[in-house]
């Protein structure tokens, strides 16, 4: 991907840009690689181009506390590198995979300063804040059928991709409820599914099941 592609990059001249890609290094990765784990120090800024990566804590008995899945194309714990602090939680991605890793600190020196990338990078932050209280709202409001179905309308590509224990993770529901959710929601005609392939038969009766 053209760096002149990506969302943060789009304002820059020639020059910026070719700066930008010698102080850049470009990386394929195969599903299960990590880009980082939880305690590593932030020397790269990373943006996703291609596939799925997850964001997971580990609690003290080793299980994976999943805090949210990145597609492209995003920013990832840009966070940690804006207060120079350890990365709060590990990243591994779950398909094959490709991203940018830049050069922090050149970065920080040479282009933070530019109002467009600050604003871009600001507006990266404000949907990662939005995500979780959607989380939030959604774990406190929603049962699980409400949670399904919000989840095949605002992500439906992504059944593709992950298997539905992912999704049940994701949902923070057991894997039995989400395959119960799947046949009554199918019984209803509101989508219809073999195996991975998902299809929605009902877009506007799917978003009367979560609003």
């Amino acid at each position: 991907m053209p760096f002149r592609d990506i969302y943060i990059f789009e304002h820059l001249d020639t020059g910026q840009l070719k700066r930008l890609k010698e102080i850049s290094h470009v990386k394929e990765y195969k599903k299960g690689d990590t880009i980082f784990f939880e305690g590593d120090q932030p020397e790269k800024l990373i943006i996703l181009t291609d596939g799925i990566l997850k964001v997971y804590k580990t609690d003290p008995r080793g299980n994976e506390i999943i805090l949210s899945y990145f597609y492209p194309t995003a920013l990832i714990a840009e966070l940690a590198n804006l207060e120079h602090i350890a990365y709060p939680a590990s990243a591994v991605f779950e398909t094959d995979g490709k991203a940018i890793s830049i050069d922090y600190k050149i970065f920080e020196k040479e282009f933070l300063k530019n109002p467009d990338i600050s604003f871009s990078i600001i507006k990266s932050l404000t949907k990662k804040l939005r995500t979780l209280d959607n989380v939030i709202s959604q774990n406190l409001t929603m049962d699980s059928t409400s949670r399904v179905a919000k989840f095949i309308y605002e992500s439906e590509h992504l059944f593709a991709q992950l298997k539905q224990n992912k999704i049940a993770a994701i949902l923070n529901i057991t894997p039995e409820t989400m395959s119960r959710v799947m046949k009554k929601l199918k019984g209803e005609g509101v989508i219809d599914y073999a195996g991975k392939k998902l299809t929605v038969m009902d877009r506007e009766g799917l978003k009367d099941c979560f609003e």
